[in-house]
């Protein structure tokens, strides 16, 4: 019975996981389309404030999704040059966000 519990506990953490990429890999590409909309609209090259929004919050929102790996790892078993990239995701991750609020609170300042 215990066998079948760790079987079945898995399967369903294997499929968690192969749809998560499929997920991350799937907002990827529609960053991707939403970066190339914004990019071709008149005028060409120039995306307004709006638009920068807009892609910065999808581009968290797929950088949420991949954190999340970040979030459970567990630190013994890692190289330390690995310890280091998820410190630069994290670091990362801070300063984009910090960009975000400073962006919001100017752009609420000036309506």
């Amino acid at each position: 019975m215990e066998t079948l519990l760790n079987k079945a506990q898995k399967f369903i953490a294997l499929t968690l996981a192969i749809l998560l990429i499929l997920v991350v890999v799937l907002a990827t590409v529609h960053l991707g389309v939403l970066i190339a909309e914004e990019i071709w609209k008149p005028p060409r090259f120039l995306i307004p404030v709006q638009g920068l929004l807009d892609v910065f919050a999808f581009f968290l929102l797929v950088l949420i999704a991949m954190a999340r790996k970040v979030i459970i790892v567990e630190p013994d078993g890692i190289p330390g040059m690995t310890l280091l990239g998820i410190a630069a995701i994290i670091l990362a991750l801070g300063v984009a966000f910090y960009f975000e609020r400073q962006t919001q609170k100017e752009n609420s300042s000036a309506h």
